[in-house]
């Protein structure tokens, strides 16, 4: 392990230095409900890749002036190496004192992505250019950018993928520039308190509660000879000879069918004794099926799990509490 360590600091120093920082950092950071401000002793700095082929060419610059004692090479060198710590200034100071807000973050499906939104805020009379948004060890083109102007704020969102049913919390993540010229990157890592409900994943369509003529249902009941007329249909064995349409029989070479349709209650209820024969998820997705097809179509409905009840209702709060129900369900 530690001849592996050696070898990836040797190799790979820009990021073995950035790793130790980051873990360094990672412990001590700690989740805040915002405005999180971020001081100058909060921001960390070093060098990219081409930031250290700009000092390594300096240094050559330098080696060869002094070989020649070549007065223009040398004020060429200092030159440009005073514009490295200048653009080293200005990449450090791009990310001081700003301030992060929490946004809007949307409740999802599992197997969907939430996406958690950041607000950045600029109170100085700079503008800040290039300011990214990520998480760690999130693929550079994954990367919110934005440039904030002088006094203004912007607002961008990371996608973060929900897998599993519950609270799902945003965690870490980094704030980072490497404005003006890329020869420096800076960053601090922050942690804003944001959760987002991550309800069950709906079943496929098609499954429908059981209904009586007490229990609500979420389709029509077609039954014959009962309650209101609802039209004809072909003839089918098993149907009675009481059900036949004998009216149609001389303009129609096939037997026609009267069909009624039974009014049921209008409360519905879903209820999880009802799917004892699935697993405790697949419950979960089902009922949440039933939930978003209940609401679709503007019928009353409540929710019986195993020690919740939720009465009867529609709209989208009654929505929400439903579905949240089924989210934290035995969570």
């Amino acid at each position: 392990m530690r001849l592996w360590l050696i070898a990836k600091m040797l190799l790979h120093p820009l990021r073995w230095a950035q790793d130790r920082i980051d873990a360094w950092v990672m412990a001590r950071v700690k989740r805040q409900p915002g405005p999180i401000a971020i001081p100058r002793g909060r921001v960390y700095i070093v060098p990219t890749r081409f930031g250290y082929v700009f000092a390594f060419m300096l240094l050559v610059m330098l080696l060869g002036a002094m070989n020649y004692s070549n007065s223009m090479a040398f004020l060429l060198s200092f030159l440009l190496a005073g514009i490295g710590l200048l653009c080293m200034h200005h990449t450090h100071a791009n990310l001081a004192n700003l301030q992060l807000r929490a946004g809007v973050i949307s409740p999802v499906f599992a197997g969907d992505t939430a996406h958690v939104e950041i607000r950045i805020d600029n109170p100085s009379a700079q503008q800040r250019l290039s300011i990214g948004l990520s998480w760690p060890r999130q693929d550079v083109s994954m990367t919110a950018m934005a440039d904030i102007a002088a006094l203004q704020g912007e607002t961008r969102s990371l996608p973060l993928p929900a897998a599993r049913r519950g609270w799902l919390r945003a965690g870490v993540f980094s704030v980072s520039t490497e404005y003006p010229l890329g020869l420096f990157h800076a960053w601090t890592w922050a942690e804003l308190d944001i959760a987002t409900l991550v309800f069950p994943r709906p079943a496929t369509p098609g499954r429908v509660p059981p209904g009586s003529a007490g229990q609500g249902s979420l389709e029509a009941s077609n039954r014959v000879g009962q309650d209101e007329f609802s039209g004809l249909r072909s003839y089918q064995r098993g149907d009675t000879a009481r059900a036949i349409h004998w009216k149609s029989l001389p303009k129609s070479p096939q037997p026609m069918v009267k069909q009624f349709q039974e009014t049921l209650d209008q409360d519905l209820w879903l209820e999880w004794n009802t799917l004892a024969h699935l697993d405790h998820e697949a419950r979960l997705s089902q009922l949440t099926r039933w939930v978003l097809d209940a609401d679709t179509l503007h019928r009353r409905y409540g929710l019986r799990l195993p020690g919740t009840v939720i009465a009867p209702g529609q709209g989208e709060a009654h929505r929400f509490q439903c579905l949240k129900a089924l989210a934290l369900f035995d969570a």
